[in-house]
């Protein structure tokens, strides 16, 4: 089988990834094999390229939004279907037996695996998945759509749902990609005000576009408070500006897996009046139960921008320099 393995750890360019023939791995107990049909390019697999993450390395081969098809079974998968349509994520697998695992935490797991990182991911023709971490899709959705909302969706709906927000409220989105135009249609359907901040002209024409109620550059003041607000890019710098944006009370999530260091907080002029701020660590099955069925009742549509898998390379580098509408996904096979 094809895939794209990382060739080199480090600033992305020529090399950073390779095509290479690998043998068709075999499920184990508990196992499901995927024939890949499409797979969401991740700023997370950015990461694992350029070595961001502690574990980046040559031969891992990157992607967890991947949707498929079930198409061998390993010992002990009872309830899947050969040729059943799945997805699979960022958390291959958690433990199932440390406290955060046992109280329902299983994000915070503490020696969990994740896709495309320690697993072979989703820049590939078939793909193995811990069986009861994937999820079962529905048909009557293109993989391409589907793609995105296994990491972009599933993250933001995370952060998203952890601010608490009520319909009236106001929520800003800083780093306007994958994950912030999928949670600005969640906010929207649930009656709450969407502001922008963004560095790319491109990418505020496009907020403005999906309607976000005030769309500005990154240092630029909202039209008023935010009761919430997320943090997408990889940028720590933004952090104390949105602070000051938060009203009385206001919480701002971090999202990323990654961040550039965070300038000194100031008490008073960046958390006095109760304000917070919070970070998102992957995710739990149900957060991924709940936004599948939540998009596919409508309200959630991903953008997305197609590539073949050949062409991942270009994908990221797209994504890098924000040239990407919504996401970009790669397409296998014709």
């Amino acid at each position: 089988m094809r895939v794209m393995s990382v060739g080199r750890v480090g600033p992305l360019g020529s090399g950073s990834l390779v095509c290479e023939e690998r043998p068709l791995p075999s499920p184990g107990p508990g196992e499901i094999r995927i024939r890949v049909e499409a797979c969401g390019v991740c700023r997370t697999d950015l990461h694992v390229v350029e070595g961001d993450l502690p574990r980046s390395a040559a031969g891992i081969v990157p992607g967890h939004e991947i949707v498929g098809r079930v198409d061998r079974l390993g010992d002990g998968t009872g309830g899947w279907q050969v040729g059943q349509r799945v997805g699979a994520a960022w958390l291959y697998r958690a433990c199932g037996n440390c406290r955060y695992c046992l109280r329902g935490d299983e994000n915070l797991c503490t020696s969990p695996l994740f896709t495309g990182y320690d697993r072979p991911g989703g820049f590939s023709e078939y793909v193995v998945a811990e069986s009861r971490f994937v999820y079962s899709l529905p048909e009557g959705f293109s993989p391409e759509t589907l793609a995105p909302l296994l990491c972009a969706g599933i993250i933001g709906y995370r952060a998203f749902s952890r601010l608490g927000l009520r319909k009236g409220d106001h929520l800003g989105l800083y780093g306007f990609g994958a994950s912030a135009h999928l949670v600005l249609q969640m906010a929207r359907d649930k009656g709450i005000g969407v502001s922008v901040g963004s560095r790319g002209d491109r990418h505020r024409a496009f907020a403005r576009r999906m309607g976000a109620d005030w769309v500005g550059g990154p240092s630029e003041t909202p039209t008023e408070p935010f009761d919430g607000a997320i943090l997408f890019a990889p940028a720590g710098e933004l952090v104390l500006p949105i602070l000051t944006h938060l009203d009385r009370g206001g919480k701002l999530m971090i999202a990323g897996i990654h961040l550039s260091d965070i300038p000194p907080i100031h008490y008073e002029t960046h958390l006095f009046y109760e304000r917070s701020v919070g970070s998102v660590t992957a995710n739990t099955r149900e957060d991924g139960r709940n936004l599948i069925e939540w998009a596919v009742g409508g309200a959630i549509v991903p953008s997305v921008k197609i590539y073949p898998m050949e062409e991942a390379l270009c994908a990221l580098t797209d994504l890098k320099e924000d040239r990407i509408e919504g996401a970009a996904v790669l397409k296998m096979g014709d």
